[in-house]
C-alpha cells in the first residue's frame, strides 16, 4: 500500500538531521551515546515504513495495541529509532499487515531489534503480520539478569536510572487505533524507542562486566520460541517445571 508521511521536526537549526541535539549523560567516569528528551525529528506513516531507511546494525523497536490480549487486541502503532533521535511512528491497517518494509527490517539477520518486554512485541508482530523476529536484544531480560539489587524493571525505573530521563505514562491506556494519532499519543509513542540504544549499551557492558552477556543472549534467542507458546496457548505455563 502506498505509505503516506507526516513530518515534524523539533529542532529548526539546518542539518539537525546528521548532527540531531541531545545530550550526554555521564555515569561514573564513563561518557557514552546521546541520550533524548524529545525527538529531533517524527516521522509518521500509514501502513509501512519508507523504502531505503536506514537504521544502521540496531533499531530500537516498539508496539502500541488495543490491549494485552494477544489473540484479541489487534496491533495499532510499530514505533522505530535507529538512537540519533530521529522517531518513526506506523500507524497498521487493520486490513493489511503486510508492510514489506518493515517486515524486511524486522526479518533482517543483521540488524538486532531492541525491545524492552520483547515478549509481548514479538508475539504480536508474529499473530499481526506472520513474521518471527530475530536477532533481538530484551532490556527488559538485560536489566532482571544484571540489576539484581532492585526489583523495578519496568522501562520508566530503568531510564531513570541508566540514562537519567523521566518518562511520562500518561498516554499508555489510550485509543491506539485511532485514525489520527495526538500529539500526546505520538510523544508517548516516541519516548518508548528515543533512548533504547543508550539503554541497551550500558546493560550489555554491565552484563559482560559480571559475565553474564552470554545467559543474556541465550535468552534472547528463545523469545521467538517463548512467542510462539504464548500464541499457542502456553502464556502462563511453565513447562520447565516438575508439576
Amino acid at each position: 500500500m502506498p505509505v503516506a508521511a507526516r513530518s515534524w521536526k523539533f529542532e529548526s537549526s539546518p542539518g539537525h538531521h546528521r548532527h540531531p541535539a541531545g545530550r550526554r549523560w555521564t555515569k561514573g567516569n564513563r561518557l557514552t551515546r546521546k541520550v533524548f528528551n524529545t525527538p529531533v525529528e517524527l516521522h509518521v506513516h500509514r501502513g509501512d515504513i519508507p523504502s531505503g531507511l536506514d537504521f544502521g546494525d540496531y533499531v530500537a523497536v516498539d508496539t502500541e495495541t488495543q490491549g494485552l490480549n494477544l489473540q484479541r487486541d489487534r496491533l495499532c502503532v510499530v514505533q522505530l529509532s535507529a538512537g540519533d533521535g530521529v522517531c518513526h511512528l506506523v500507524q497498521m491497517s487493520a486490513d493489511d499487515y503486510s508492510a514489506p518494509n518493515l517486515t524486511a527490517l524486522m526479518t533482517d539477520p543483521n540488524v538486532t531489534k531492541i525491545f524492552h518486554f520483547a515478549r509481548f512485541d514479538v508475539a504480536i508482530m508474529k499473530r499481526w503480520m506472520g513474521i518471527t523476529i530475530t536477532p533481538i536484544f530484551c532490556t527488559k531480560i538485560a536489566s532482571k539478569l544484571i540489576r539484581t539489587y532492585t526489583d523495578r524493571h519496568g522501562l520508566k525505573d530503568v531510564t531513570r536510572e541508566l540514562v537519567g530521563i523521566e518518562l511520562s505514562k500518561a498516554q499508555q491506556s489510550s485509543d491506539w487505533a485511532a485514525p489520527e494519532l495526538s500529539d500526546a499519543q505520538q510523544a508517548y509513542a516516541a519516548s518508548d524507542v528515543l533512548n533504547l540504544h543508550a539503554i541497551r549499551e550500558n546493560l550489555q557492558e554491565m552484563l559482560e562486566r559480571e559475565g553474564r552477556m552470554s545467559l543474556a543472549q541465550s535468552c534472547f534467542d528463545f523469545l521467538p520460541v517463548r512467542a510462539d507458546l504464548d500464541l499457542a496457548g502456553w502464556p502462563e505455563t511453565d513447562i520447565f517445571s516438575h508439576a
